[in-house]
């Protein structure tokens, strides 16, 4: 398979712009880490996806600074935790993150959860408002806000540039996708393969049947549903074939139909779960 053209990169408010495609980097950790980080920035991939949670920043980190990638043409993300949830409380933990990865900025910066439980998610967004006027970091975002929370943010004059979601076919998320597109958000897709129905996804006869008339995976046939809609997947993989195929979207494209009958894979039971899950 021929190297793959750099992904198209979506414009962010702040004035830059962000790749489409990226590399999800959790659960990997360590030199496994790093090495994948290496491979996929060598392969073409220019946008990097870690957190304080994932505990792998260094790891990320070191392979930024080895591969020959300048650093200048690499997106980094990262995300903090709970606890620096304050006006003064951001910028202690993005220089800490900034030490541990080795980096002077980071291209984008996302309160991880909102931590409804906790409530300081606005003291929180006005303490990234300056780290970005510091400098360090060039864009801000939320990850996993749902409706009242960004709801919240935009009666407080707040907008976050990114809110990086769970979504794939089958929790496409239409709402919140609907709210970002009004207020300019950029969305960003976790688990982009699916997570608790990837075979179910994999083997539908809408992604099937899509994979065989264009002569692609089926990884290739969701990620491309999403990317051609502008989200932003982050898919994980530390095998160099599956990194250099999955960022082998962008020399074709889904028909209407084919779009259609992927978007009609939602599972009316996904949104249904509790969306607070993960916060505790």
């Amino acid at each position: 398979m021929p190297a793959p053209q750099l992904a198209p990169t979506v414009p962010l408010r702040s004035g830059g712009a962000i790749p489409l495609l990226g590399l999800g980097t959790w659960p990997m950790t360590g030199a496994a880490c790093t090495e994948a980080v290496v491979t996929a920035l060598e392969t073409g991939y220019r946008l990097l996806d870690t957190a304080e949670n994932y505990e792998n920043e260094a790891a990320v980190g070191a392979g930024v600074r080895q591969a020959s990638i300048p650093r200048e043409e690499v997106f980094v993300t990262t995300k903090f935790n709970r606890k620096w949830h304050g006006r003064d409380l951001v910028r202690p933990a993005l220089e800490a993150a900034l030490e541990r990865m080795g980096l002077d900025y980071v291209d984008l910066l996302l309160i991880h959860w909102p931590n409804p439980d906790q409530g300081r998610y606005l003291e929180a967004f006005e303490g990234m408002l300056a780290v970005q006027q510091a400098g360090l970091t060039r864009a801000i975002g939320t990850s996993n806000f749902t409706e009242p929370f960004l709801t919240d943010l935009f009666a407080h004059g707040y907008v976050p540039e990114v809110n990086q979601i769970e979504l794939d076919p089958t929790r496409p998320r239409r709402d919140l996708v609907a709210i970002h597109r009004e207020h300019g958000i950029v969305t960003g897709a976790w688990s982009p393969l699916g997570r608790d129905h990837r075979d179910e996804l994999m083997a539908s006869a809408a992604v099937l049947d899509a994979a065989r008339t264009l002569g692609r995976t089926t990884a290739q046939v969701v990620l491309r549903w999403e990317v051609q809609q502008d989200f932003v997947a982050v898919p994980k993989s530390a095998d160099p074939r599956r990194q250099l195929e999955n960022l082998s979207l962008f020399d074709f494209t889904l028909s209407a139909e084919q779009m259609a009958a992927i978007g009609a894979l939602e599972d009316p039971q996904a949104d249904l779960l509790d969306p607070l899950r993960f916060w505790h």
